[in-house]
């Protein structure tokens, strides 16, 4: 019957995803830093970025809206809830995903130009997404991990395409990424 429930889990989320049958037991691994979060930002209305776009003005991006500041509040009540409160967070520099992380409210951000998005420059990915898998397997604190970036990167890591929100539990290993389930967003 799992093994049912399973199949059908995959065939919803997509087959190349794990999906983990026990939500608590995802939760448990984050908390213990044995698993990281992989989450796209929040609620930003569009697709990519305006032609104008500048790194270090807002004003040029896409943005969160205010559901999607709530649904970044609400995430990281959730993740406190589950004794995620001093995490290692690291986020794209974009501001939608700044925004996002510093919402969450559990933990310093660290902004890390690995994990910007390449919706725009698809050459820079394969080099991005081996400095993230690097990132991942080099880090040995021991400390809960969240790190907030966009579809593309996420897409790129594990080939499960998240809503905006989204959680999406992996383990780092020395045969790579595992993903072990997705929490959806609030």
């Amino acid at each position: 019957m799992l093994a049912l429930a399973a199949a059908v889990l995959a065939s919803v989320f997509g087959s190349g995803t794990a999906v983990a049958a026990d939500a608590a037991g995802l939760w448990r691994g984050l908390a213990a830093g044995e698993t990281v979060a992989l989450m796209r930002h929040a609620s930003a209305p569009g697709l990519g970025d305006p032609a104008n776009f500048a790194l270090d003005d807002c004003d040029t991006q896409r943005n969160l809206s205010a559901a999607g500041r709530a649904e970044a509040r609400a995430i990281g009540a959730r993740l406190r809830d589950h004794g995620i409160d001093h995490a290692v967070v690291r986020s794209s520099r974009w501001c939608r995903c700044l925004d996002t992380a510093r919402l969450l409210d559990v933990g310093e951000v660290v902004p890390t130009p690995a994990l910007d998005s390449f919706f725009e420059d698809r050459e820079a990915g394969p080099g991005q997404t081996r400095t993230v898998r690097r990132l991942l397997a080099d880090d040995a604190s021991g400390r809960p991990r969240v790190l907030v970036t966009h579809q593309v990167n996420i897409t790129a890591l594990t080939d499960v395409f998240p809503a905006s929100g989204e959680i999406v539990v992996v383990r780092p290993g020395p045969e790579g990424l595992a993903v072990v389930g997705r929490i959806a967003p609030p």
